[in-house]
């Protein structure tokens, strides 16, 4: 897939796996470490710990310091999965995306290499990026980036099969590795997201959380995925 010209003031999705979908996330240290490189890389300056001389983070609390940041995107929406991510990121400075993710996938594929005594390629080449060009295909992606980690436990989510609605609410309302809790208005990680855009679109708290699942009720993600909206 041809990668979009990134331009200022515009929207993206982002998203890559493993490579051979090897599982990129394997334990919760693991997903916390992503979350914090969201924040921690999300600035025009170099990250002093890219290439973290220790895997372990001294607090999964991370909490905004005091220097003065200069953010490269904003991170709309993101969810992270056993063996990939998504995130909807708008780009605020000149080459902001390719940027952002070069800082991503170096920094990630050291620490995880690091920690698992191995070397090599993590990811499956280089970044895929889809150009949000209009309301149709943006009022979807937060349902559906949100709707993701319902594969591990209703696979036939997308063609709007869902076998336990109630356990399908309390797994969405407990899964941490997305931005779904802080736009249903759970505090989560405040700090990595810029809520207030969408949230004029899709609302919030309890309101959000009836969109999404009347989303999933009416519409589904299989015709979403069968469009251009995701290639």
């Amino acid at each position: 897939m041809k990668r979009p010209k990134f331009a200022n003031n515009n929207l993206y999705h982002v998203y890559n796996r493993g490579v051979e979908k090897r599982k990129i996330f394997l334990d919760k240290g693991d997903h916390f470490r992503m979350v914090h490189n969201l924040f921690e890389f999300n600035d025009i300056a170099l990250a002093e710990n890219i290439y973290y001389k220790s895997y372990e983070l001294r607090s999964h609390n991370f909490k905004e310091d005091n220097r003065e940041r200069k953010p490269l995107v904003k991170i709309h929406a993101f969810c992270l999965m056993p063996n990939h991510f998504h995130l909807l990121l708008e780009q605020i400075e000149d080459n902001g995306v390719s940027e952002f993710m070069k800082k991503i996938g170096i920094g990630y594929a050291m620490y995880f290499n690091l920690k698992n005594e191995r070397s090599g390629t993590l990811f499956q080449g280089r970044f895929k990026a889809v150009h949000v060009k209009d309301d149709s295909h943006l009022i979807h992606l937060p349902y559906y980036i949100h709707l993701n980690p319902l594969d591990m436990i209703e696979p036939n989510w997308r063609n709007k099969e869902i076998q336990n609605h109630k356990k399908t609410v309390e797994f969405l309302n407990s899964y941490r590795w997305s931005s779904y809790l802080d736009y249903a208005g759970k505090k989560n990680f405040p700090l990595v997201i810029e809520t207030n855009f969408l949230e004029e679109i899709i609302g919030k708290g309890s309101e959000y959380e009836k969109k999404v699942f009347d989303w999933l009720k009416e519409r589904g993600a299989s015709s979403l995925e069968k469009s251009a909206l995701l290639e």
